[in-house]
């Protein structure tokens, strides 16, 4: 079992005043000096996963605490999030873990002035840092990534994007991968069972990619409309 890092309240503090109301909204990175949103190349990213439990609309989006409600949700083509392991204490820092069917809602899940990024826009991103095989190393947030081999998993990111490793929500419920990986969603399918996401590794510095179904729970990070 891997330690859990406890943040110091100061730090919570620090961020609360830096991003007002951004607990209803976004999970953080929580590192110091850690802002609502980058500028990277032409686009401006979030530096935090999305965190929120209701659509643009204001309807709520359904909580899926059980490996049975998980799976429903899926298998019915409907809406669903959940916290890492059904812990709220690790929305904190990693936001929620979203079904695709919750991002490519019509309701909308990214807040006004934002939108879930595409495949071809995630790839923009790692193109303007050097391209998808040193891209990850940038992305990669400087705390909170597992050690491997005794070398650490921690990135530069010298990007600003701070990329958390979140973990994911398996389509059957069951969760993997925090502290080791990190994975969103993009908008685009890929057909009418997959859909398009991106992850980061805590072994590796390149950023990955490829196409899973959409009834698995990625992290949600949102680009400027």
């Amino acid at each position: 079992m891997k330690k859990q890092v406890i943040l110091l309240l100061a730090s919570v503090v620090a961020i609360s005043l830096l991003l007002p109301g951004c607990a209803t909204i976004l999970g953080g990175s929580k590192e110091e000096g850690a802002s609502k949103e980058v500028t990277i190349g032409k686009q401006v990213w979030m530096t935090q996963n999305l965190n929120v439990d209701k659509f643009r609309n204001g309807d709520p989006i359904p909580e899926a605490k059980t490996d049975e409600e998980w799976s429903k949700a899926g298998e019915n083509g409907e809406p669903a999030w959940s916290y890492y392991n059904n812990n709220p204490d690790n929305g904190d820092r990693y936001g929620k873990l979203y079904n695709w069917y919750a991002v490519n809602d019509p309701r909308g899940l990214a807040p006004e002035g934002w939108k879930i990024p595409s495949n071809e826009e995630w790839s923009r991103l790692a193109d303007f840092l050097g391209g998808k095989s040193v891209a990850g190393t940038k992305m990669k947030s400087t705390d909170f990534w597992a050690d491997y081999e005794g070398k650490s998993g921690n990135g530069t990111n010298e990007s600003g994007f701070s990329g958390l490793p979140g973990g994911f929500r398996y389509l059957n419920g069951t969760f993997d991968s925090i502290g080791e990986g990190g994975y969103w969603w993009s908008s685009s399918e890929l057909n009418t069972f997959n859909a398009w996401y991106r992850y980061l590794n805590y072994v590796y510095g390149y950023v990955g990619g490829g196409s899973l179904s959409k009834e698995n729970g990625f992290s949600v990070r949102c680009l400027r409309d």
